[in-house]
């Protein structure tokens, strides 16, 4: 289909408002060198059907695996009604709702959401959203820092390595210092030290290896260091394991993706972010109130904005100036969806699930859970074979098998990081245990 924006008539009335004659002319400050002097290459245009049937092959290429990767992003179910109300248009829009006369709607859905994530995280206070976890990650950082006046972080080593990435460069550019402390059979123990003294404690529950962090040890370190408390967690499993507001969480945040959001290939993510009242004023990104208006009705609307980089500039309380409102409406619809009971029972199953899995695969020779700390829906299995070569060979039979973690953790030389969620039946998980057993086997 051709899409020619402008007639001939348009570009001649363009390119008279200019002074020039032909459209090459504006870029003739470029050197001949750089400039193509030919017509695109690409292909002849295709009909639709012809278009729909190519695009149909190149879909049949990839492979189907049943999947039991996870490391912060997961295969979970989602309801169809989810797309149904995303993909409605007063949703689908770069429009930001800056006019709170023409965007009630969006508004309100995103209020909505601040709520439930509020509810599940056991903080008063939660943002519109932002990137993904690793930048919600660092925003943490930097709203404790700001509140603190402190230079130094207290990062546990089970917080994902893509999120340490990501602090760490951030890091690096503001001269901040990043103290990693070790897991210990799965957990993160917090070595004290006098110097330097620490804005914020960060710690994921669970960690990046599947393992159950304790709260208390964690929330101690701060405590002593008298710095904040943040724990980036996973949202699918706040039904079943504590809050971290309940366990005396300054700060929550998160990998939004597994409400709302299916498991595509470079995203996208969602960056889940709350705190307690007294951060309010530091958070990130945007703040969704509900208020009356002249006449007495609910509305709703942008608030507490002196906060945001377009009014503040460089005074701003951070630099993100977006967000993910889109995945936000999503993850609402999804948790609204299920509801309390149902987002307990998502982490029921899989949690059960997961043990069940376990426990079957440590019975093959040479298998073995990697530490003995309590895990969740996620866990690291120690086997006798390069994982790399495993996960390949499974492949072969149907199953994504998980996630090699010799690069990012060495001190596990033979570790495959499992997940399961509640999709995975019975079958599924019995033909995952038949086919490893036949891999490692076979060498």
């Amino acid at each position: 289909m051709d899409f020619t924006p402008h007639t001939p008539a348009d570009v001649e009335r363009l390119l008279a408002s200019l002074g020039l004659e032909d459209p090459a002319d504006l870029f003739a400050h470029l050197p001949p060198g750089v400039r193509l002097q030919r017509d695109l290459d690409v292909p002849a245009p295709m009909a639709e059907a012809t278009l729909m049937d190519a695009l149909a092959s190149l879909a049949a290429r990839n492979a189907d695996l049943v999947c039991f990767a996870g490391g912060g992003i997961y295969d979970h179910h989602l309801p169809p009604v989810v797309r149904a109300l995303t993909l409605r248009p007063e949703f689908v829009t770069s429009y930001t709702p800056y006019q709170s006369e023409v965007s009630q709607g969006v508004l309100q859905a995103l209020f909505e959401y601040q709520s439930m994530v509020a509810a599940i995280t056991g903080l008063p206070v939660a943002n519109a959203s932002l990137y993904d976890g690793a930048t919600a990650a660092l925003e943490a950082v930097n709203l404790a820092v700001a509140a603190t006046r402190r230079r130094a972080l207290w990062v546990s080593r089970g917080l994902s390595p893509r999120t340490r990435e990501v602090v760490a460069t951030f890091a690096r550019a503001r001269d901040f210092t990043v103290v990693e402390h070790p897991l210990v059979d799965g957990r993160t123990v917090w070595e004290r030290s006098a110097e330097p003294a620490p804005a914020l404690v960060l710690v994921a529950q669970p960690n990046y290896l599947g393992y159950i962090e304790d709260y208390a040890a964690a929330r101690a370190a701060a405590a002593d260091a008298g710095a904040l408390l943040a724990a980036a967690v996973d949202p699918m499993l706040l039904g079943v394991l504590r809050s971290p507001g309940s366990a005396g969480c300054d700060l929550a945040l998160g990998e939004g993706q597994p409400l709302g959001s299916p498991p595509a290939f470079g995203g996208p993510g969602l960056g889940l972010f709350a705190g307690t009242a007294a951060l309010l004023h530091r958070m990130p990104g945007r703040l969704v109130g509900r208020t009356v208006d002249g006449e007495g009705r609910v509305a709703y609307t942008l608030t507490l904005r002196a906060r945001e980089q377009d009014i503040r500039r460089e005074k701003a309380s951070s630099n993100i100036c977006t967000n993910q409102s889109l995945n936000a409406v999503a993850a609402a619809v999804h948790l609204a969806w299920l509801g309390p009971g149902g987002l307990a029972e998502v982490g029921r199953q899989s949690v059960q699930k997961a043990h069940y899995l376990a426990a079957r695969l440590c019975r093959l020779p040479g298998a073995r859970l990697a530490a003995a700390a309590p895990f969740a829906r996620e866990f690291c299995l120690h086997l006798p074979a390069d994982p790399a070569t495993v996960v390949a060979a499974m492949a072969e039979r149907g199953y994504l098998a998980g996630i090699p973690v010799p690069d990012d953790y060495p001190e596990v030389p033979g570790g495959l990081l499992v997940a399961v969620t509640e999709r995975r039946t019975r079958a599924e998980l019995d033909g995952y245990v038949a086919a490893l057993e036949e891999v490692l086997r076979h060498g």
